[in-house]
Formats: C-alpha cells, sequence, structure tokens
C-alpha cells in the first residue's frame, strides 16, 4: 500500500460510517488523520465517537487528533485547522464527508432542516475548503474531496426532496468551481459518489434494518478515496467520480468482498440512474 506517512488528512463527519472507513484506510497507509466530527460522548443507537475512531487509527498504524467539530460553525472549523497545522505542521488533503440528509418534500421541510442540510452540506464544504485552502497551496500533492453526486437536471433527482438535492448539488459545484479556481496552485478537488447504496447509519435510519442486505459496506467507498487522494493532483481534477467506475480504472474488477449480502440485489444510491 502506498505510504502516506507524514501526510494529513482532515475527514469531517469522520465518528462512523464511510469517514471512519477512509480514516482507517487511510491509517492503514500510515497517515496522520483528523477526525473531526461532532461525536464526543456514546451515543443511545448511533456507534462510535472522535475518540474510538483515533484510537482505532493510531492500532491501524496512523496517528491521529480528535477534534470536536460542528460543521456549521465557522470559528470552530479555524480552530480545527490551527489545531491541525500545530499538531502535524500542514494540511495534505480534505476529505468533506460530513453529511446531514431529510429526504422531504417542499412542503414538509422547515426552514430550520432547510438550514441544516445547506449548512452541513454545501456552506460546510465551502467553509472547510477555504480554512485549509492556505496549508493546501505548501502541500506536494495537495487534494480536496467532498462526497457528493454527479450533477443530473433531470427533474425526478430534485421533485421529492428539492432541499436535500440543492445541498448535495451546492456541494458537487463547490468542486466543479474550485478545481478550476485552485488549478493553477496544483489543487486538486473532485467529488465522490457511491454507485450502490452504502450501510451506514444513516441509510438504516432512512429506510429501515432490512435495507442493509442490498448495500454494500463504506470500505468500498474509502478504498475508492483512498485510490483518489494518492493520485497526483495534476493528474485528477474537477470530477464527480463514483466509486465501482473509478476504482475499475485502478484495476480493480472484483467488489464482491464488499456487498453486505453476496446473495441479494444491490441497490443503486441517489442520483444513480442504474445498476
Amino acid at each position: 500500500m502506498t505510504s502516506f506517512q507524514g501526510k494529513t488528512v482532515i475527514i469531517t463527519g469522520a465518528s462512523r460510517g464511510i469517514g471512519r472507513s477512509i480514516a482507517l484506510e487511510l491509517a492503514k497507509a500510515k497517515a496522520n488523520v483528523v477526525i473531526a466530527a461532532k461525536t464526543v460522548e456514546p451515543h443511545k443507537t448511533l456507534p462510535g465517537t472522535i475518540y474510538t475512531v483515533a484510537e482505532e487509527v493510531e492500532k491501524a498504524g496512523g496517528k491521529a487528533l480528535a477534534f470536536q467539530l460542528d460543521v456549521r460553525d465557522a470559528d470552530q472549523i479555524t480552530d480545527m485547522v490551527k489545531a491541525t497545522v500545530e499538531r502535524f505542521s500542514g494540511i495534505d488533503a480534505l476529505v468533506n464527508n460530513a453529511g446531514a440528509i431529510r429526504l422531504t418534500g417542499t412542503s414538509e421541510t422547515p426552514a430550520k432542516t432547510f438550514d441544516l442540510m445547506m449548512g452541513v452540506n454545501a456552506r460546510a464544504t465551502f467553509l472547510c475548503s477555504q480554512a485549509c485552502l492556505p496549508h493546501l497551496e505548501k502541500a506536494a500533492n495537495p487534494h480536496i474531496l467532498s462526497l457528493s453526486p454527479p450533477i443530473s437536471l433531470d427533474p425526478k433527482w430534485l421533485q421529492n426532496h428539492v432541499a436535500y438535492t440543492l445541498s448535495k448539488y451546492g456541494m458537487s459545484l463547490c468542486t466543479l468551481g474550485m478545481a478550476a479556481e485552485f488549478k493553477s496552485k496544483g489543487i486538486a478537488v473532485n467529488s465522490l459518489w457511491p454507485r450502490t447504496i452504502v450501510a451506514t447509519a444513516a441509510v438504516t435510519w432512512l429506510m429501515g434494518e432490512d435495507i442493509t442486505k442490498h448495500c454494500r459496506k463504506p470500505e468500498m467507498m474509502a478504498k475508492a478515496a483512498f485510490e483518489i487522494l494518492k493520485t497526483p493532483s495534476s493528474q485528477l481534477t474537477g470530477q464527480t467520480l463514483i466509486d465501482e467506475a473509478f476504482l475499475l480504472t485502478r484495476g480493480m474488477t472484483d467488489f464482491s468482498s464488499f456487498a453486505c449480502d453476496p446473495k441479494e440485489e444491490l441497490y443503486p444510491d441517489l442520483y444513480i440512474e442504474t445498476i
């Protein structure tokens, strides 16, 4: 595995799910990983805190900094970047993984819910990228990676949950715009989205436990994220990538080990036409 030793990656929303899996994938390559999330006390029903994931990162071979972060708070973002640089002397990559989701129609989406999704998804992606920028400019292979979908203007992706789609497309628009803006600085900016539904706490909360058998494990997204982050920044930027398609370009062809139940049909994620 490519070594990330001495390289520092900030991952928002890393106390569980895909963020945690990306952290552990990087830890195996000896990266410094900043576990930036809100959860510091064990949740009643959800696994993981910033401290438990930091411990896992250390055990896997990486170095960890656990930082309590509400990505809606600009001052906290500034403090996180400062703490990261003080601990690890720089920033090589940012993964905008924190997310908020409510699949509600216009009439069923109060302002508070709209603001939550816009704040955690689009606004946080912008502010975290902005805060990391001065340090990414100094890195040898700088990357910003956001977990957001390809943009389609087909109304079917908007009609049932306009607010959520706006917030996720906002992240992808950050990718497209910042990739062009930062190209001269050598900073790669990309988005990554799963081809199939991923088994996470958010998915089971939305769709029930039974959906898990039709999902892939978050480790597949982690593998794709790792491959993106190790790619020379000059060779890959401004892309909205799909995990399976990207891994195929890296020579992976057998994804059966990532299925939660290999005997069951996999379901496509939102914004994916078909699998």
